[in-house]
C-alpha cells in the first residue's frame, strides 16, 4: 500500500509500470506469459475513493492524457487533478510502455514480432481490471473514451456492471463496421506491401506504415478540413500541392513515433470490437448498461458516423445523446475541447 499511496499523492502526471507475472489467457485461445502496462496517475485519490476518472485512450495514444487531451485534462480544465484522481493505462499491444510485439517473449528470449497474438478489446479490459485491483480502486466515478477508447469504455461497463458510475462515449460504436474494417485492411495492405514487412526487425514495414498513416488521415479528417487547411497555393498550380506534402509529413511523423507491428495489432483489435459477441447480440449487451451514459457524436465524422452513436443512445437505457459539428471530422474529439467541455459539464450538472 505504501507504494500505491506514493503514486496517489502526485499533482503532476506520474507514469509507472504495472507488471503481471502470470499467464494471461486471451479471448481467442492463446495467452501472454505475463504482461506489463504503462499507466499514468494524476491527482490525489480522496478518502472515500469517489473521485476516480479513468480515461481510455484512442488507437495511437499513450497513457498520459495530458499529452493528447490537454484541453480537457489539467489544472483549471474539465478534469482537474486538484479535484479528480485521473488514471489512464497504455493498452496491451501499444508501443508506449506496455507489452507489445517488440517486447521480449520470456518463453523464447526473443521479441514477439509477427508471433504476437491477436488482442481483443475484452483482453484490454481484462488487463485494466487487473491494474484497477492493483491500485485498490473499487469504483470508477467516470469512465470516458473516444474512438477505440470509447470501445474500451463501453466493453468495460458491460463486463463489470456496478463498477462505473457514469459513462462518457465519444465518436465510438458497439460494433466496428465493415466500413471501418475495410479502411483498416487497406492500411495493413500498405504495410504488407513493404518488402521489409516479413523481417524480424523493429523497423520492418516502416515505409508501409507511412502509407498506412496517410490512408488513415483521410478517415480521421474531412473533405472540408483539407479545403480549409491544405488549399492550393495558387489557382494555376499543377504539382507540389500542399495536400500532398501534408500526407507525406503525417506519414513520416507517425513512422518516427510508432511501429508497424503495434499498428497492425491495434487495427486488428479495433476490427474485433463487438459488444454483442457471446452475449446474445448487441441490444442485449447494451441493455446491461444501466448507469447514466453520455454519448457524443461528431456530425462530420466519416469513420464513426453519428448513426452509430444514435444506435448506442437507442439501446442504452439511461443514455443522453449530444452532437458537435467539427471542421476536423473524427479527430474533432481530440481538437474541439470547448464544445466537449460544455456538453460534458452540462450533462454532469443535470
Amino acid at each position: 500500500m505504501g507504494t500505491i499511496l506514493y503514486y496517489y499523492n502526485r499533482m503532476q502526471p506520474e507514469t509507472s509500470v504495472f507488471k503481471y507475472p502470470f499467464q494471461y489467457n486471451l479471448e481467442q485461445g492463446r495467452y501472454l506469459p505475463g504482461f506489463e502496462l504503462a499507466y499514468t496517475t494524476y491527482g490525489e485519490l480522496n478518502p472515500d475513493k469517489s473521485n476516480v476518472v479513468w480515461i481510455c485512450h484512442a488507437l495511437t495514444g499513450n497513457s498520459n492524457p495530458n499529452d493528447w487531451w490537454s484541453g480537457l485534462v489539467g489544472e483549471g480544465k474539465l478534469y482537474n487533478p486538484k479535484e479528480h484522481f485521473i488514471v489512464c493505462a497504455n493498452i496491451i499491444g501499444s508501443c508506449y510502455g506496455s507489452t507489445n510485439p517488440l517486447s521480449v517473449d520470456p518463453e523464447t528470449g526473443k521479441p514477439f514480432y509477427h508471433d504476437f497474438p491477436l488482442i481483443t478489446i475484452r483482453d484490454v479490459v481484462g488487463a485494466m481490471e487487473l491494474l484497477r485491483e492493483h491500485l485498490d480502486i473499487d469504483r470508477i466515478e467516470i469512465c470516458i473514451g473516444g474512438s477505440l477508447g470509447g470501445q474500451q469504455a463501453i466493453e468495460w461497463a458491460i463486463e463489470c456492471p456496478g463498477l462505473i458510475r457514469k459513462l462518457i462515449l465519444i465518436a465510438t460504436n458497439a460494433l466496428h463496421s465493415p466500413w471501418g474494417i475495410a479502411f483498416n485492411e487497406a492500411q495493413r495492405m500498405a504495410i504488407a506491401a513493404d518488402k521489409t514487412w516479413t523481417d524480424n526487425s523493429p523497423s520492418a514495414g516502416s515505409e508501409g506504415l507511412k502509407a498506412a498513416r496517410s490512408i488513415a488521415m483521410l478517415t480521421y479528417r474531412h473533405y472540408d478540413t483539407y479545403n480549409f487547411s491544405q488549399a492550393r497555393d495558387n489557382f494555376d498550380q499543377i504539382d507540389d500541392f500542399r495536400a500532398s506534402s501534408y500526407q507525406q509529413y503525417q506519414g513520416e511523423k507517425f513512422r518516427k513515433r510508432f511501429n508497424a507491428f503495434s499498428y497492425w495489432t491495434l487495427t486488428k483489435m479495433m476490427d474485433s470490437h463487438n459488444v454483442g459477441r457471446n452475449r446474445n447480440g448487441l441490444v442485449n449487451a447494451l441493455q446491461i448498461i444501466t448507469i447514466p451514459t453520455l454519448i457524443i457524436g461528431i456530425a462530420s465524422d466519416l469513420l464513426f458516423p453519428v448513426r452509430e452513436q444514435h444506435f448506442l443512445q437507442m439501446h442504452i437505457p439511461d443514455a443522453t445523446y449530444q452532437e458537435i459539428d467539427s471542421l476536423y471530422g473524427h479527430d474533432g474529439f481530440l481538437v474541439d475541447y470547448g464544445p466537449l467541455t460544455r456538453i460534458i459539464q452540462g450533462w454532469e450538472r443535470r
